[in-house]
């Protein structure tokens, strides 16, 4: 007889994490704005600003398994510390360079570089700290949590940003500058907000997770961990592919679409993404409350939601108002929000503790490896055809959710066993039960013993 996990709330260290993040997540909304609309203002070129997008995306790309070795070495916290100071400055930096209306284009490229290094750094480690703090019959309810406020503030924070650039945008010694520097200053107190709960959280999270071998043997365990997974194998690949199709086009795409179709300039590119927010929300919370599908489908399940989301991207193109553009994109959202969610926590409990940082690290390489490409290329083809360009990758994400659903990998995605954390890896005083596992009829598999990992991973091809 199964009972019901208590909530992660309860838990001192996660409450510190949620409600830092929650803070930061809304303040990362204004910079999200700020940045490509401030290309745009410079510019007015579309292509200009995918290339302020790639160079953020590039070194972020790159430097990811570094990062997660990091992670995994000094421990998920102190890279969080560390990666939210570097953007603070940074973003305080630029914000006092555009309220003085001093910024140029050089300017933001080195911004986005600096911040692009941080990301690779802040990402595996965000990904590989909730683990550590709740019990894995805890996983799903804690990731729904911390994603959904995340989405919360997609809600929230690209609204009131768009108002604030609007509101300020013919204030102070540039005009087209004062709002975004307000904005991005605004971000900069939030990550202050952050690094004070990250540094008052004391649990596992704050310990040393990993020592001492070189750095190429370490990205080089992590690697062999996934090769020896057929179905990590192919989930990154299919993540590879799927943020190839939508990341450029909607980040490059949304941003042209109101500067030069929606009246409202920049409150609708804030109301729009604001939607998309919304709807992430709403199918985060859907993924959380309800129970995990059948492991039998959930391959299928997280593949349709991909498609759904691919229709709202193509529906984009016939977006003439701001409402029928936050329509379309809070429908993506939700679809995204769902699967993403549903991913993620299959993804942790697939993994040990030790190598948890680099193979997330890994994982999300292979997510956004080719981003700075589809930014490139979006921002190319929407010289072209913005509306072309959005049909396409709309397009091109419907079919990889149903060509995907031919390989067996995908369709017996929950099938793949799930690691048993022992004491040694559990990070609360009680052992961590595998009653969550047993009760989705899923296999469990010894992480001590990595013959037996291995074996059972190769099983599940």
């Amino acid at each position: 007889m199964s009972r019901q996990p208590s909530s992660p709330l309860r838990i001192r260290d996660f409450r510190l994490l949620w409600l830092g993040e929650a803070v930061s997540a809304i303040g990362d909304q204004f910079a999200l704005i700020a940045l490509p609309w401030l290309a745009l203002v410079l510019t007015g070129n579309a292509l200009a600003l995918g290339g302020v997008l790639a160079v953020m995306a590039i070194p972020r790309a790159l430097l990811m398994v570094v990062g997660g070795v990091w992670v995994d070495r000094m421990s998920p916290r102190s890279v969080m510390l560390a990666s939210n100071a570097v953007r603070l400055v940074a973003v305080a930096v630029l914000g006092v360079a555009a309220l003085e209306g001093a910024i140029e284009l050089w300017m933001l490229y080195a911004f986005a570089l600096v911040f692009g290094v941080a990301d690779a750094f802040f990402f595996p480690a965000q990904t590989s700290i909730v683990p550590q703090l709740v019990e894995p019959d805890q996983l799903q309810k804690a990731n729904g949590i911390v994603q959904g406020t995340a989405q919360a503030a997609v809600l929230i924070g690209p609204a009131a940003a768009g108002g604030i650039i609007a509101a300020f945008g013919s204030a102070g010694a540039a005009p087209n500058q004062a709002g975004v520097g307000i904005a991005l200053l605004l971000d900069a107190g939030t990550f202050l907000a952050s690094i004070v709960t990250l540094w008052l959280i004391r649990g596992r999270a704050g310990a040393r997770a990993a020592g001492g071998g070189s750095l190429l043997g370490e990205i080089g365990e992590g690697v062999r961990f996934v090769l020896r997974a057929p179905a990590l194998r192919v989930v990154v690949l299919l993540s590879l592919a799927a943020n190839l199709l939508l990341v450029g086009p909607f980040e490059v795409g949304m941003p042209v679409i109101a500067y030069t179709r929606l009246p409202e300039g920049a409150a609708a590119y804030g109301i729009v993404l604001s939607a998309f927010g919304g709807g992430s929300l709403i199918g985060l919370s859907i993924a959380a409350l309800l129970p995990t599908p059948a492991p039998r489908l959930l391959g299928t399940v997280v593949m349709v939601s991909v498609g759904i989301a691919g229709s709202g991207v193509a529906a984009l193109a016939f977006a003439g108002t701001t409402l029928v553009a936050a329509v379309m994109t809070a429908i993506a959202g939700m679809a995204l929000g769902y699967g993403n969610l549903l991913g993620l926590t299959w993804m942790q409990a697939r993994i040990p503790s030790r190598l948890m940082g680099r193979v997330m690290s890994l994982m999300m390489l292979g997510s956004m490896g080719l981003v700075p490409v589809s930014q490139l290329v979006a921002g190319a083809a929407i010289t072209v055809s913005l509306d072309g360009m959005l049909i396409a990758a709309g397009a091109g994400m419907a079919v990889l959710a149903l060509g995907s659903l031919l390989s067996r990998t995908i369709r017996d995605l929950g099938l793949t066993p799930i690691v048993s954390r022992g004491r040694s890896e559990s990070p609360a005083e009680e052992p961590a039960s595998e009653w969550a596992a047993a009760d989705l009829g899923q296999p469990t598999v010894d992480l001590e013993d990595n013959d037996a990992v291995y074996a059972a991973l190769d099983q599940s091809a």
